[in-house]
């Protein structure tokens, strides 16, 4: 049977400070304890080990063989221990280490990528992983610190935060409205007079459905697009290209409408919005690594924040 347990690690800190002040007065001073309570730890880890550690007279204590012995083989261990405490314990303040981050691609791609040399060059002990991806999976299976996703999330033990929220449009070329007519209520959509680009639900795996929301209303359109698209830049350069109508989010097509390469068609119905979330595991303490790459995420996606001046497609 192992004699190594809790009672010999709260002893080894004991004999430690006895060896260190010479004697059990000093020590017990050092450590806050009453002198007999510095003895009886002693006594017990003695009786644990099943040796002698002191030599104790009246007038002084000294080490036995053992004694030294024991000290000279913990000192390094327990030195090892304070380190490894330090360095786990300094994680919770130092942004260090390596942080992996799942993370949408038009996101990554349109806001964050133009900003991450700043964030690097604040963090210098960093290392920074960003694998992007269409579907959140699970962060814990796949050794994931954090993912940045569009969507509301489902329920889970994740802790979430809201980022931001940007209206859906729906928009078209000029080239596909000079050749198909622009439909002045969504309900045309449905009736198979114009071509509607289909965007995939990455946990569905079926289209989104096109909702449309204004004036306290909320109608659904059944639409049946042959194209099928789970790339946000595919279909923003396809809806350009004047193929046909798409549902976008404001966030990304917000420069080819105001270089009039989209035309927003229902600006009467501008109710709809979808989110984009932070999540991370649960926890009282993150890393402080998770958190300065929260807040460098949050001051981007701040309504105050200029988003890159570039067009997305």
């Amino acid at each position: 049977m192992s004699v190594f347990d809790e009672r010999v690690l709260n002893g080894m800190s004991v004999f430690i400070a006895v060896v260190d002040a010479g004697s059990f007065a000093g020590a017990a001073e050092q450590l806050d304890m009453s002198q007999p309570g510095v003895s009886r730890a002693i006594a017990r880890l003695e009786a644990r080990l099943g040796v002698r550690l002191f030599d104790r007279t009246t007038r002084a204590v000294s080490l036995t063989d053992e004694g030294g012995r024991f000290y000279d083989q913990i000192i390094p261990l327990l030195s090892g221990l304070e380190r490894a405490a330090s360095t786990i314990s300094s994680s919770a303040t130092s942004v260090r280490g390596r942080l992996r981050v799942n993370i949408d691609p038009f996101f990554s791609r349109l806001v964050l990528g133009p900003r991450l040399e700043a964030f690097l060059k604040a963090h210098p002990d960093l290392t920074l992983e960003l694998t992007t991806r269409d579907q959140l999976g699970d962060l814990v299976v796949d050794g994931f610190d954090l993912a940045v996703r569009f969507g509301e999330p489902r329920v889970s033990a994740l802790r979430v935060r809201k980022l931001l929220e940007t209206r859906i449009l729906t928009v078209a070329a000029p080239s596909y409205l000079s050749q198909r007519g622009r439909p002045f209520k969504p309900q045309e959509l449905g009736d198979g007079g114009h071509t509607c680009i289909e965007f995939r639900d990455p946990d569905t795996g079926r289209p989104f459905q096109w909702e449309f929301h204004g004036n306290g209303q909320r109608i659904h359109v059944e639409t049946s697009g042959k194209l099928i698209l789970n790339d946000v830049g595919t279909m923003l350069s396809t809806c350009v290209a004047g193929y046909g109508i798409a549902q976008v989010m404001q966030l990304s097509a917000e420069q080819l409408l105001a270089e009039g390469k989209l035309i927003d068609l229902f600006p009467d119905w501008p109710d709809e919005r979808f989110p984009l979330y932070a999540l991370y595991l649960s926890g009282s303490h993150p890393p402080a690594k998770t958190r300065a790459f929260l807040d460098f995420v949050v001051s981007l996606t701040d309504s105050s924040a200029q988003l890159p001046k570039t067009s997305p497609v």
